[in-house]
C-alpha cells in the first residue's frame, strides 16, 4: 500500500467487523493540515472505532488509512512522536502533581513543548503542585489535554474534550484549540456538542449506522444553507391568526411560517404590523441549527438501518 502524503488524515474505504457485525463500513473522508474537523456521530455509530483505528489502538478490518502519510496500523515510533491524543478518560498516578506528570509525559517526545508553558495554556497554573486526585473532573480533563499537547503534536487527536466543563472553561478550552490550530496543528475532533463544532470546526462529517452520511463545512452540511427560513412570533394580544397577512402554523404558542423569501415575507408581516401599531413578540428568524441538521440526518440513518442499530448494543462499540 503506497504511502499517501496529501491530508494529515485520509482515509478510503475504512472497515472494521466484528463477527457478523460491521461497526465501521466503507468510511471515507480527509482531513486537511491545520484544519479542525470534527466526527459527529450518536453512541454506537462508529465514530470512536474510527478514531481508534485511526490512533493504532485498533486494527482495522479493510481499507486505507494514512495519518502524516503514514499508516498508524504500523505503530511506528515517528507516528507516535507526532500525534498527541486526548481520551474520554486517561488513567494517570493519582499522587502525583500536575507539574509531575505532565513534565513526565514531556520526557516521552524528542521536542515537547515548555511544561509550565502548557500547564498555564490549559488553565492549570493555580493546580501546578496539586495532587491529581485533588483536582475536581473539569481540572483533570484539562489535565488530559495538557498531556495530549505536551508533546507539541502535528496531529491532535480530541475525543470529547470538553465533557464535564462548565461554560465558562468550555470557552477557554475553546481559545486553546483555536490556538493550537493558528500555530500549526491539525486537530481531529469527536463532540456530542453541536455548538462547540459549530464554534471550532472547518469541516465536519456526521457518521450514523458504520457510514458517512453526511460531510461539509457545518454551515453548508446537509444543505443547511439552502434550507427554508423559520420566522416565528407570538400573535399580538387580540390577534386572530386569520387577521394575519400571510398563512402561518400554530406551534404551542408561537406562530410559524416555513419560507424560501424571507425578506419578502418580513416585510409584508412588519409592515402589517406597522400599520396597526403592533409589536410581533419574540419574532425570530433563523434557518435549521446544526444541531437541526444532525438530529434529522442521524434519525434518518437509524430508521433506514434499524436492524444494524438494534446490534450495536452488543458490540464494543456499543460505548462508542
Amino acid at each position: 500500500m503506497e504511502a499517501v502524503t496529501d491530508g494529515a488524515v485520509v482515509v478510503r474505504g475504512l472497515r472494521k467487523s466484528y463477527g457478523h457485525f460491521e461497526a465501521v463500513r466503507g468510511v471515507d473522508f480527509a482531513v486537511q493540515r491545520g484544519e479542525v474537523f470534527s466526527l459527529l456521530g450518536p453512541n454506537g455509530a462508529g465514530k470512536t472505532t474510527t478514531m481508534e483505528m485511526l490512533e493504532g489502538y485498533r486494527e482495522r478490518t479493510s481499507g486505507e488509512a494514512w495519518v502524516l502519510g503514514m499508516d498508524p496500523q504500523s505503530r511506528d515510533r515517528r507516528f507516535r512522536e507526532r500525534v498527541g491524543i486526548v481520551l474520554q478518560d486517561i488513567a494517570v498516578d493519582a499522587y502525583l502533581t500536575v507539574r509531575e506528570i505532565v513534565a513526565r509525559n514531556a520526557g516521552y517526545y524528542p521536542d515537547p513543548r515548555n511544561v509550565d508553558e502548557t500547564i498555564d495554556l490549559v488553565g492549570l497554573k493555580e493546580k501546578a503542585n496539586s495532587r491529581i486526585n485533588k483536582l475536581s473532573g473539569g481540572q483533570q480533563r484539562r489535565l488530559d489535554l495538557a498531556m495530549g499537547i505536551i508533546g507539541n503534536p502535528d496531529l491532535l487527536f480530541l475525543d470529547e474534550p470538553t465533557t464535564g466543563f462548565d461554560p465558562n472553561a468550555r470557552r477557554g478550552a475553546w481559545d486553546v484549540i483555536r490556538g493550537l490550530r493558528e500555530g500549526g496543528t491539525t486537530i481531529l475532533l469527536t463532540t456530542h456538542y453541536m455548538d462547540e463544532a459549530q464554534a471550532l470546526a472547518d469541516h465536519v462529517a456526521v457518521i450514523a449506522a458504520g457510514e458517512i452520511v453526511a460531510a461539509g463545512t457545518p454551515d453548508t452540511i446537509g444543505g443547511r444553507q439552502q434550507a427554508a427560513v423559520r420566522i416565528r412570533f407570538l400573535p399580538p394580544a387580540g390577534t386572530r391568526l386569520e387577521q394575519l397577512p400571510l398563512p402561518v402554523q400554530r406551534n404551542g404558542e408561537w406562530v410559524e411560517i416555513q419560507t424560501d423569501e424571507p425578506t419578502t415575507v418580513l416585510h409584508s408581516l412588519t409592515g402589517w404590523a406597522l400599520d396597526r401599531g403592533l409589536e410581533l413578540p419574540g419574532l425570530e428568524v433563523d434557518r435549521p441549527t446544526l444541531e437541526d441538521v444532525y438530529l434529522e440526518l442521524t434519525g434518518a440513518a437509524a430508521r433506514a438501518d434499524a436492524p444494524a442499530s438494534e446490534r450495536a448494543g452488543t458490540t464494543r462499540e456499543g460505548a462508542a
